[in-house]
């Protein structure tokens, strides 16, 4: 069903019925309902397959030893992702924008992300360790999530996703990083902001 749902998408449908839905995926009428109740439920389920994929990606690179430079890492990961299928993602993110009948787990999953490029920590500032683990998760999936809004409705081109969600992951870890990599991290916030 949800490959069903991203070939329509792909194809510029964003507004698809969930009659067109079944044709596409070759099931009787009523499955896309008993299998997700509504449009805006599998508009989630693709996002969050989406937030799976980031994770899945994450897991299986080498990662930096620093907290920083993972998170960094991971939002490379996460806006190659998004990349993959632009306008099938735009389409995703417009429709889990809008209000829902019932919400879904998108914002966790985000923030389980983030917690993962975290880690234990390492390389943070001591004396804000603990804080930045309760924290940065929220921050990050926050941050990351108002680049892709600006990127949904294209006020932020495909080349300046990745710099912009960079620099705004740069900044919530502004305050939990090291005095001596503070300088490091405002150097790339300005680097990508320019």
């Amino acid at each position: 069903m949800l490959d069903a749902a991203e070939r329509l998408l792909a194809q510029g449908d964003a507004s698809f019925s969930m009659r067109e839905l079944a044709q596409e995926a070759g099931v009787s009428f009523a499955t896309p309902f008993n299998q997700f109740g509504s449009k805006g439920a599998i508009m989630l389920a693709l996002s969050e397959r989406r937030i799976a994929a980031m994770r899945l990606r994450l897991s299986e690179t080498a990662s930096p030893d620093a907290a920083a430079a993972r998170v960094l890492a991971a939002v490379e990961i996460a806006t190659a992702v998004m990349l993959e299928r632009p306008a099938v993602n735009r389409a995703v993110m417009g429709a889990i924008g809008a209000p829902a009948e019932t919400p879904g787990d998108v914002f966790s999953q985000s923030a389980l992300l983030w917690r993962e490029a975290l880690g234990s920590g390492e390389g943070l500032a001591p004396d804000m360790r603990a804080t930045a683990l309760k924290t940065l998760p929220v921050l990050l999936a926050v941050a990351f999530r108002g680049a892709l809004s600006f990127w949904t409705v294209g006020e932020t081109s495909n080349d300046a996703l990745e710099p912009r969600a960079r620099a705004a992951a740069a900044g919530a870890l502004l305050g939990f990083v090291h005095e001596d990599d503070r300088a490091k991290m405002i150097l790339r916030i300005e680097a990508d902001l320019i």
